[in-house]
């Protein structure tokens, strides 16, 4: 009988706490990097987007441009992080070779994905968080309505941060991980509408936005921001939720399996 790779708890304990840690901290502690960075590229694109089309686009009626790109420089900033967190923390551990000692504990595979799941999360809120309190000097914005701010900001997050660990649990090597980023990733976060609404779009690219699930997060987290949405809040939360749930079951069917864990 092979000995699973990610182990059952035992009577000594789970390593739950101590990965949950080291994840959290691994991104911490090079705060000026994972979250500084994240924020300036962020405000970046909103003194030049803003700058540029604040008097030749509108949105939502007299909703002023700048504070209609906020909420969506937040959330790209959110899913790009959540993602990045558990994606580059595997593959570094793989081909270090230190991947061995996150599976020497007694930890399940359903210990092992919460662990990097909440990571992201947290690193994701984090950046959204900073990116939000930096835009304030700019566009005073304050939620209309905080709960679905945050359902949307964690649902969001936890859809990046398992796509995170299937990238990362998939590349065996740096360039194949930044293809997941850069030809899947990065698309479908740049046409969801977080400088547009899609609306101001032809009809057939109305269409082709909506089969993209990037955009549902997007479109679900500015409501909670305007209460106005392109589409209504309840088909995004539906989506989001469906998506988040598909990825969460086949993720974990990956890691009981113990998927590229024994190489």
């Amino acid at each position: 009988m092979t000995t699973p790779i990610l182990k059952p708890r035992s009577d000594l304990g789970s390593g739950f706490p101590t990965l949950l840690w080291k994840e959290v901290m691994r991104f911490w502690k090079v705060a000026f990097q994972t979250i500084a960075a994240p924020v300036l590229t962020a405000l970046l694109y909103l003194l030049v987007f803003a700058h540029v089309l604040e008097d030749r686009v509108k949105v939502y009626d007299s909703l002023p441009y700048t504070a209609f790109l906020i909420p969506g420089l937040m959330m790209m900033s959110m899913l790009q992080n959540a993602f990045a967190n558990p994606s580059s923390s595997l593959i570094q551990s793989r081909i270090t070779g230190n991947l061995v000692f996150v599976l020497l504990p007694p930890i399940s595979h359903r210990e092992f994905f919460t662990a990097y799941l909440i990571a992201a999360i947290f690193r994701g809120l984090a950046v959204g968080l900073c990116v939000w309190l930096v835009a304030m000097f700019f566009v005073p914005l304050a939620p209309a309505n905080l709960l679905w701010v945050l359902v949307f900001a964690v649902m969001s997050c936890g859809i990046m941060g398992t796509l995170g660990i299937i990238a990362g649990l998939w590349s065996e090597k740096f360039d194949q991980l930044a293809a997941f980023q850069n030809f899947l990733i990065l698309p479908a976060t740049f046409l969801s509408g977080v400088f547009y609404s899609i609306h101001s779009l032809p009809p057939f690219w109305q269409a082709v936005s909506h089969y993209n699930p990037i955009f549902y997060t997007i479109d679900g987290f500015r409501y909670g921001f305007f209460s106005v949405s392109d589409v209504s809040p309840w088909t995004s939360l539906a989506v989001v939720a469906g998506v988040f749930a598909v990825l969460a079951v086949y993720t974990l069917r990956l890691l009981a399996a113990g998927y590229k864990l024994r190489n």
